[in-house]
């Protein structure tokens, strides 16, 4: 049985840790921004001034209270809301991650001060980057960037053709 049940745990693990990746390629982006836009001036001077197991304590309130939204997510697309269960993991992964990314952004000094959590940030780091090294990973990226890159062209095309008839329009 252990034979068995291996194999498909390294496959969830896999899955699991793949979606995380793309909805991170999302949620960083719109980390920054916030971290940029909004002033936050006492929480972040509050956040930054606690030590490293609280700290941690916080870094971990948006896993807990958000993880399961992912069995959420895949309870309603299993029973017919399909819909639903794309919108809630979409929207509760996204807010999970830049909950978490804004959070280590602050703490990463301290959180790394602690021993477990900078050996598993070792090996989470290590994970990615050998994730990131692969064909399928490199080609996954490819098409990405052929795609942003096809609705940049587009856009411009669209917002260039918007202008001129707007002009005509005037003139």
């Amino acid at each position: 049985m252990k034979r068995i049940l291996e194999p498909v745990t390294y496959i969830l693990a896999a899955v699991y840790f793949v979606v995380d990746a793309i909805f991170m390629a999302v949620a960083a982006p719109i980390s920054r921004w916030l971290g940029r836009y909004l002033e936050f001036k006492r929480v972040r001077a509050w956040i930054r001034s606690l030590p490293p197991y609280a700290s941690l304590a916080l870094f971990s309130v948006p896993v807990i209270i958000l993880e399961p939204v992912k069995p959420v997510a895949a309870y309603l697309a299993a029973t017919g809301q399909v819909v639903s269960g794309a919108a809630t993991l979409i929207v509760g992964e996204l807010l999970k991650l830049v909950l978490v990314e804004r959070l280590f952004h602050l703490t990463r000094d301290k959180l790394m001060k602690i021993p477990a959590f900078a050996w598993a940030y070792g090996k989470f780091a290590a994970v990615r980057a050998w994730l990131q090294a692969t064909e399928a990973w490199r080609a996954v990226r490819a098409l990405s960037r052929s795609v942003r890159d096809t609705v940049v062209w587009a856009r411009a095309r669209l917002v260039g053709s918007f202008s001129r008839l707007v002009t005509a329009a005037r003139d």
